[in-house]
Order: C-alpha cells, then structure tokens, then sequence
C-alpha cells in the first residue's frame, strides 16, 4: 500500500469523523444532554485531522504536488464531505507512484 492510499483512506475516515461530530454528536450534546458523544467523537476526529494534514505534507513531498494542490487539500479536510470529492479526484489522477526525484 503506497503513500496516496493511505491518504486517501485516512481523508474517508476524516470525513465520516467530521459528518459524525457535526450530525450526531453535536447534537446529541445540545439536545439530548449527553456532552461525552462529542467529547469520543471529537477526540478521534482530532486525531484523524492531525494524520491526514501529516499526510499532506507527506504526499506533498513525495509527489511533488504544488503548493497550491496541497493548500487545497488541506482547506479541504475543515469543510464537510470534501474530502469525500478529495479522494474521488486523487482516485482518478492517472499517476498512482511518487514521481521520480
């Protein structure tokens, strides 16, 4: 399993985490008294955040993407369900190995 895969597999994880904090713990803390969803949820969401932005720079540096690729990328993990579209669009990119240095 390469570099991209990985990303890509953690920037689904991210998104689901993002849409589960956003959708059903959040309100499950403010409607049904119950702080400790968000506080699981937002817990692991974190820790998927920060792997996927280390996955960033990582593929940043191994495919030689442009900064502005990557900047994308990233701006695109603090929106709901982008980084759904992220992993489509990487999925399609006809170059699946870190390019030659």
């Amino acid at each position: 399993m390469n570099t991209l895969s990985i990303f890509r597999k953690v920037a689904v994880a991210e998104g689901i985490s993002y849409i589960a904090l956003l959708f059903i713990a959040m309100p499950m803390k403010y409607y049904m008294d119950m702080p400790l969803a968000v506080k699981y949820t937002g817990w692991a969401h974190g820790l998927l955040f920060v792997l996927y932005a280390a996955l960033v720079i990582i593929c940043l540096v191994e495919y030689k993407w442009s900064i502005g690729k990557a900047a994308l990328i990233f701006l695109g993990s603090l929106l709901p369900f982008v980084p759904f579209y992220i992993d489509k669009k990487l999925k399609e990119e006809p170059v699946d190995q870190p390019k030659a240095s």
